[in-house]
């Protein structure tokens, strides 16, 4: 079957942000301009057709990322708007990974926010390349400029302005396009649908000429014919401005700059147009590499085929959906694919393509294109479908760890096996959501990257799958490790009729850098112990490192040598040698002077000049310490590292302090140790709930 679209002609995009710099909001108008949607729906209606879920619409934020496809000037766009709050960052970090290009938006207030620092910083990670939008310019306080500062010196991107705009504020009235060096305006009768060009306005002018000289100038730099072109005529066409643009935003050598107000329906149709202008399509990215070396799929349907599995949502009338991102080959309804990740032979059930929560069916995906399937009941986030007889893996995707947890008790004994199926299907969505069990107190444990995380999935419990439950006191993802060397024997002996268990090992143990994680190092010599035990050595390790003996949380950041030992012709085995690892690392972890870590999170509170002083108090009070303090749009921003554990109920204590005209932001940033007093505390209740247990 023909592609509907040439691989040229297709854009797969995502637009990420703070909250509330209004990514919902833009991707409404790109769906209405693109003629997808012929009614705009509105965030604070409740009626955004990318916020599909009842939580989203309730709250006024995006919470899952929503995939879209729409055309604009003969190109297919498929677009992803992903959330803007911090503890959702899954859904940005997995949409980065199989974009091809992003909008980085901006408020014209509030700038460069912490969020929109985190997202980009995980674009570049992926190195995708990015068009920035500076929205809401109809705002008191906008300001485009400043803004475009800030993306040059806070983000250390080369921002190039395309169009400027006409008057800010409320005297926002359109934009000066700066390659056709014409003025818009766009009709409001219209919702800005109609818009006409006419020569800059007399005032208009020396700015424009000022800021196109700029984009003039920032393209020529590009590239050394035009550089010479340039210097002896002082100007380029548009055509040789659009060439040499596109190919440094690909490069990530450049980011062109939009601007508009979605709300007021102005420039989001220029937007779009440098969509299709600067942003690469797929057969523009590098080709995927096999994540284990060796290996490359170009994107092309005549490759095999090479796809990844990014996102699992479960729908209550299909089942399992299993969002795919095409790398190369095609993809049929019905076909026979192999899931390299697990080894496991699956089929293709059904194939769509997405609207927000709505779909229609596909009889085949091509190179590039972004799909969900019906079906591949076995597939997991980060999997990897191929054919058989060519197989590949590609990188998966890295997910932080959760940093909160609370117990959840279904209110009856009849609902437990209900709960643990939708928690299992939430995780499976989820993968910064996981479920554990504790045998000694028989609670579920449910883990997230924050309370507005697990107050989601509660919510979404009680209203998809119609079980309510109780949920415990949040609890802070403690870790443990050493800061000493440490070493030592221990063996594991026992005899008690027929067959005995001995297992003897000799392990030092090392703290290593913060973040560096595990690693286990066999330095036996002259078969002391036999190669086959070695890694029953290191299983046993790992089983302790789940629950540390100082405290019971997992040990990081250490380093485990075995160094020597012995064993037994007949009473030696597998399980004797895990035991002696398991409890040889107890007993020496306890003689490297533990320690406590605790999550710690940037914070940033924007207050009215009047409350600045109680604000910085308050995260103060709260064992934080101040960064910086500034100012955004008229007001004070704090900004500070404040640990998790002292930040529950903050939002309610600022609100209280501020008469609720403050707000704040925060993200996990690293662990660090906790102050001994308090770690004292902490490991004596958790002793004494362990003897209660």
């Amino acid at each position: 079957m023909a592609r509907p679209f040439d691989i040229s002609k297709v854009r797969n995009i995502g637009i990420m942000a703070h909250i509330d710099a209004g990514k919902t909001t833009v991707s409404e108008r790109v769906l209405f301009y693109s003629g997808r949607s012929h009614k705009i729906g509105e965030v604070h209606d409740g009626a955004a057709i990318m916020d599909w879920m009842v939580q989203e619409q309730e709250r006024g934020i995006t919470i899952t990322s929503a995939a879209t496809s729409t055309e604009w000037n003969g190109h297919q766009i498929t677009l992803i708007d992903t959330p803007g709050h911090v503890d959702f960052t899954v859904e940005v970090e997995r949409s980065l990974r199989v974009l091809d290009g992003a909008i980085a938006l901006f408020c014209a207030v509030g700038g460069v926010q912490p969020q929109s620092e985190k997202v980009w910083h995980q674009s570049e990670k992926y190195s995708v390349p990015k068009l920035a939008f500076i929205n809401k310019m109809d705002r008191i306080g906008a300001d485009f400029f400043g803004v475009v500062e800030q993306i040059q010196n806070e983000l250390g991107a080369n921002a190039v302005p395309v169009v400027v705009p006409i008057g800010k504020e409320e005297n926002f009235r359109g934009i000066i396009d700066l390659v056709k060096m014409k003025a818009v305006f766009y009709d409001d009768e219209s919702l800005g649908q109609k818009f006409h060009e006419e020569d800059i306005p007399a005032d208009k002018k020396e700015k424009a000429q000022k800021w196109r000289a700029n984009l003039v100038e920032k393209c020529a730099e590009q590239d050394d014919e035009l550089l010479e072109k340039f210097l002896e005529e002082g100007d380029l066409t548009e055509d040789e401005i659009w060439t040499v643009l596109r190919k440094a935003t690909i490069d990530r050598r450049v980011v062109p700059v939009y601007c508009g107000s979605a709300f007021k329906n102005k420039g989001v149709q220029r937007l779009l147009d440098g969509v299709i202008h600067c942003l690469p399509s797929p057969s523009e990215t590098p080709p995927i590499i096999c994540e284990k070396g060796g290996g490359a799929r170009t994107p092309s349907d005549d490759e095999s085929l090479a796809a990844l599995a990014f996102k699992i949502v479960a729908d209550k009338h299909m089942g399992k959906l299993t969002y795919v991102r095409v790398y190369s080959g095609k993809l049929d309804a019905g076909q026979a694919v192999f899931n390299s990740t697990s080894g496991k032979n699956q089929r293709v059930g059904r194939l769509l393509r997405m609207h927000a929560n709505r779909q229609e069916n596909l009889d085949v995906a091509h190179s590039g294109d972004i799909v969900a399937i019906v079906g591949l009941s076995d597939t997991k986030t980060g999997d990897t479908i191929c054919c058989k007889d060519n197989p590949i893996t590609l990188e998966a995707i890295e997910f932080p760890a959760p940093v909160i947890s609370i117990s959840i008790t279904p209110d009856s004994k009849a609902d437990n096996e209900k709960l643990s199926e939708a928690l299992h299907r939430l995780a499976d969505e989820d993968p910064t959501f996981t479920v554990g069990f504790d045998p000694e107190t028989n609670e579920t444990i449910i883990s997230g990257m924050g309370e507005l995380h697990l107050e989601i999935i509660v919510d979404r419990l009680r209203r998809e799958f119609n079980v309510s439950a109780q949920v415990g006191r949040p609890e802070v993802a403690y870790r443990e490790t050493i800061t000493v060397a440490a070493g030592g024997s221990y063996k594991h002996v026992k005899q008690s009729g027929g067959r005995g268990q001995y297992g003897h090992v000799v392990l030092n143990l090392r703290p290593t850098n913060p973040g560096e994680g595990f690693e286990f190092i066999n330095k036996v010599v002259g078969g002391r112990i036999p190669s086959e035990f070695i890694p029953s050595v290191e299983k046993g390790v790992v089983r302790a490192m789940q629950a540390g003996p100082y405290a019971g949380y997992p040990v990081v950041d250490i380093k485990v040598e075995l160094n020597d030992g012995s064993y037994h012709d007949v009473d030696s085995s597998d399980f004797a040698f895990q035991e002696a690892g398991r409890a040889g690392f107890r007993e020496i972890f306890m003689k490297g002077n533990p320690e406590l870590l605790e999550p710690v999170m940037s914070v940033e509170a924007v207050t009215p000049e009047e409350f600045m002083g109680p604000v910085s108090s308050s995260i103060c009070q709260r064992r934080g310490r101040i960064e910086s303090m500034g100012t955004q749009g008229g007001n004070k921003v704090v900004s500070g590292m404040v640990p998790l554990s002292e930040m529950f109920g903050y939002s309610n204590a600022l609100r209280t302090l501020t008469q609720g005209r403050a707000s704040f932001s925060m993200h996990f940033e690293h662990y660090e140790t906790v102050p001994y007093s308090i770690a004292e505390e902490i490991v004596k209740k958790r002793r004494a709930q362990d003897k209660v247990r």
